[in-house]
Formats: C-alpha cells, structure tokens, sequence
C-alpha cells in the first residue's frame, strides 16, 4: 500500500474549501464586531428601572459584550443621572419624562436613544381613603404633595389643565416622596400625586383611595438617553444594548415570579408590592422615538414652558438620535 492519501472526489474538494472560506469569513465578522465595541459602557439606572435591574442581575450585557467593561452606577433620581452624562462622567441612562426636558434647556449635548411606552396606571393622584375630594377639580384651594420637576409634576399640571385649573389655583408642596408620605399620613397635605411603587404600596395598605393617573393625558417616557459624542462613536453598539435590555424587559412576562423577587431584593419592597407594580406595567419594549414620541415631549416642555417652570424653550427633535 502508497503512504499517500486517496485522492479526494472533485465534488468535494470545493464544498471543503467553501467551508473552510466560510468559517474563516465568519472569524473575520467576528472579531470585527468585538473591535467596534467600545472599551467602557457606564450605565446608569435607578433600583425602580425594571429593565436595567434584571439586566444588572442576570448578566446580560456583561455576557453580550465580553470585550466591553461594564460598570453599572446607581443614582436615586433622573437630573443627577443626566447631569453625569453632560459632564461625561456617564455613557447610558433611563429616566422619566422631564429631567430631559430641563437638562436640554440648561444646555447639556443629550441625545434620546430610546424610548419605552409610557406606564399610565404607574403615574398617579391619591388622596386618603375617606376624603371628600371626588374629582380632580375637587383640588382646588387643597395641599397637594409632589416632586418638583418629576413625572408626576407633568401628571398634575396635565391633570388640572383638564380640569379647568392651574397650578395657582391649588396650593403646592413640594416635596420628596419620603417626606410626601410622611406628610400624607398624618394628614399634613389632602392629595399626593406620586408613581411607583410607592403608590402600590400604598394601595394595598388601604390608606389611600385613587384620584386619577396618567390613562387620558397623554403622558411619554421613560427614555433612554447618551451623550451626543458616545452615541455618534457607537451606534452599533447602542442599538445592541437596547436590544438586551429589551430581553431583560421580556423577563417580566417569561419569569414574573423570578422578576419579582429580583425587583424585591433590589428596592428592599415585599413582592406584593413589586408584583402589584408590575400589574400598573405593560409589555414595554425600548424602541427609537416616533414622531408621536417626539410630539408628546415636546408638550410637555411647552407646557412647564408656559407654566413658567421651565426657563426657556426647547426644541425636542433636536435631541433626536439619528443613527
């Protein structure tokens, strides 16, 4: 017998070196893509912010980007998350409907990367249980808690708009959460406009009786902003990462149980409270901003525009993201 090889079909010669073509082209698209992503991604997130927090805890991004170092950074409220993105300190971050607004009017180079649905039942007016305020009206001339320059600042200013009133014709504390309910249960303030959780762990200690929330007012966000100069560097990148928060997102409806006790750890909430959130939380997938999304903001800064709260006009398309 020959040492030598037997000779190959010539029907198979070029399938082999199609493969090995094809695997090497694959090796190729590979180790191109890891060379786009960039080193650093600091993404900022809230505890309350559903989709980050699964994200953080399963690993998503840390196992979609290996090459990418990412470092997750919490803050307790949107202006001082968008203030670290101005000053670059920050890549990524969530945050409601107004802190954009007033962060674009101080001058900072934001873009809107993202958008979820907004969460209506989430944003609400409550007052206590046996008060004789029926409707929105009803408020005028009563104390009325809320956070100043927050989602539920918009709520209210939309709410008694539609009533026929404005934010003169009630008399307005403004208050952190922590101190408005403490002020809500010992009868300091008649109504409190508040979101989740906080409003659902109100709701199932029976002290508080729904008013109205954001279901006919046309309210937006959250949104997900980056510094203009990171997203124009990677664009790729940022549509990637959205897409793995939007898998962390899905995680709510595949894994409830398994979120919940997530969300319940992370915020220090019992699960009825997070798992009552979660009823007040439709399927909210990020998406880019619409022309509807981009609509529905600029409302709003027109409107704390006209309410003299905001200190100068805003054009909100001129945020948009335009990868």
């Amino acid at each position: 017998m020959s040492g030598k090889s037997p000779p190959t079909t010539g029907r198979n010669e070029p399938v082999t070196l199609f493969h090995r073509l094809l695997a090497g082209l694959l090796l190729i698209v590979a180790g191109t893509a890891q060379a786009q992503d960039p080193a650093q991604l600091r993404i900022g997130y809230q505890k309350a912010s559903v989709s980050l927090v699964l994200a953080k805890e399963h690993g998503l991004l840390e196992k979609r980007f290996p090459q990418t170092q990412i470092q997750w950074i919490e803050f307790p409220a949107g202006p001082q998350m968008l203030e670290a993105l101005n000053v670059g300190s920050l890549d990524l971050g969530s945050t409601g409907d107004i802190p954009p607004i007033f962060a674009q009017a101080a001058g900072a180079d934001l873009l809107y990367v993202g958008v979820e649905p907004p969460k209506p039942q989430a944003e609400t007016v409550v007052v206590p249980k046996d008060s004789p305020i029926r409707s929105v009206a009803d408020l005028k001339g009563k104390r009325v808690a809320f956070q100043k320059g927050s989602s539920s600042h918009n709520l209210l200013l939309r709410l008694l708009q539609q009533a026929g009133l404005a934010l003169r014709d009630i008399q307005p504390l403004y208050l952190t959460p922590a101190d408005a309910r403490a002020a809500f249960e010992s009868d300091k303030v008649d109504a409190w406009a508040i979101w989740d959780p906080w409003y659902s762990a109100l709701l199932l200690g029976g002290s508080a009786r729904l008013l109205a929330d954001g279901t006919e007012v046309g309210l937006s966000g959250p949104f997900y902003l980056s510094s203009r100069e990171y997203a124009g560097a990677h664009p790729d990148f940022i549509h990637q990462v959205l897409d793995s928060l939007n898998q962390a997102e899905a995680l709510t409806r595949s894994d409830e149980a398994g979120s919940v006790a997530i969300m319940a750890r992370v915020t220090g909430l019992s699960p009825e409270v997070i798992a009552e959130t979660f009823k007040h939380r439709p399927p909210s997938p990020i998406h880019p901003l619409g022309d509807a999304d981009i609509a529905a903001q600029q409302r709003t800064a027109d409107l704390f525009l006209a309410e003299r709260i905001l200190p100068r006009a805003v054009d909100i398309n001129a945020a948009r993201w335009r990868p």
